[in-house]
C-alpha cells in the first residue's frame, strides 16, 4: 500500500488581538504518505449522529506525524476538505502498518482561496 501527499492547513499564533483574541498566521504543509479511503456505513452514521456532519474520507496518518489534525482544512487531490472530531488512535507498536491514527474529514468549500 501507497499513500498520496496532502496540503495541511498550519496555523501558527502570532499575537491577541485587543481583545487577547489570539491571532495566526497560516501556512499549507506538504504531508507524505496519506491514505485516503472510503469511510464504512457505520462511521457514516456515526459521524452524523455526534457531529452532525457528514464524513467524505477517513484518512491514515503515518506514524511518527505531529501535525495537528483537529478543526484543520486539508487539501486532498487539489480539492478542499475539513477535519473534524478527534483522530482515532491506538497503542502505536501494536498497530500492524505505517499508519497509527485516523482522521475523519468532510468536503469544504473555500472561496477564494486554494491551496499552494
Amino acid at each position: 500500500m501507497r499513500g498520496t501527499t496532502v496540503q495541511l492547513e498550519v496555523k501558527t499564533q502570532t499575537g491577541t488581538d485587543p481583545f487577547g483574541a489570539p491571532i495566526y498566521s497560516v501556512t499549507y504543509e506538504d504531508v507524505h504518505d496519506v491514505l485516503v479511503g472510503q469511510p464504512s456505513t457505520d462511521d457514516i452514521s456515526a459521524s452524523t449522529d455526534l457531529y452532525g456532519k457528514r464524513i467524505e474520507y477517513m484518512l491514515g496518518i503515518p506514524k511518527g506525524d505531529t501535525h495537528n489534525w483537529i478543526d484543520a482544512k486539508v487539501f486532498i487531490w487539489g480539492q478542499p476538505f475539513h477535519t473534524f472530531g478527534y483522530p482515532i488512535t491506538g497503542e502505536q507498536e501494536n498497530i500492524p502498518l505505517r499508519w497509527g491514527q485516523n482522521v475523519r474529514v468532510e468536503r469544504f468549500e473555500m472561496r477564494g482561496q486554494t491551496g499552494s
